[in-house]
């Protein structure tokens, strides 16, 4: 059973940081890809980052630069490190994996960025 547990959101003023961890169980995590979507209300959820199993990453043009996402295989664990937060960046996020062709998503975690 594939399952995604996120945590590491929180309110953070503009100009701050948040670490964001996903835990993966399930799977044989170092074989996957392994994304970051975000979700903000009203709107539809969005790419933010993803890490191939060789490391290559990718980024929505509107986090570069500001967001790097990393993977620890050995623990089953992927990251978000988000610095120069904007208010623009608040959202729900999910960990994402797609296994035997189906998406598999957490819960999410809030994240706020608000003076």
């Amino acid at each position: 059973q594939v399952q995604l547990v996120e945590s590491g959101g929180g309110l953070v003023q503009p100009g701050g940081s948040l670490r964001l961890s996903c835990a993966a169980s399930g799977i044989i995590f170092r074989l996957y890809t392994m994304g970051w979507f975000y979700q903000a209300p009203g709107k539809q959820r969005e790419l933010v980052a993803a890490i191939t199993r060789d490391g290559a990453t990718n980024y929505a043009d509107s986090v570069k630069g500001r967001f790097t996402i990393s993977r620890d295989d050995a623990k089953n664990m992927v990251y978000l490190q988000m610095n120069s937060l904007k208010p623009e960046d608040t959202a729900v996020y999910y960990c994402n994996v797609v296994y035997v062709s189906q998406n598999f998503w957490g819960r999410g975690t809030q994240v706020t960025v608000s003076s």
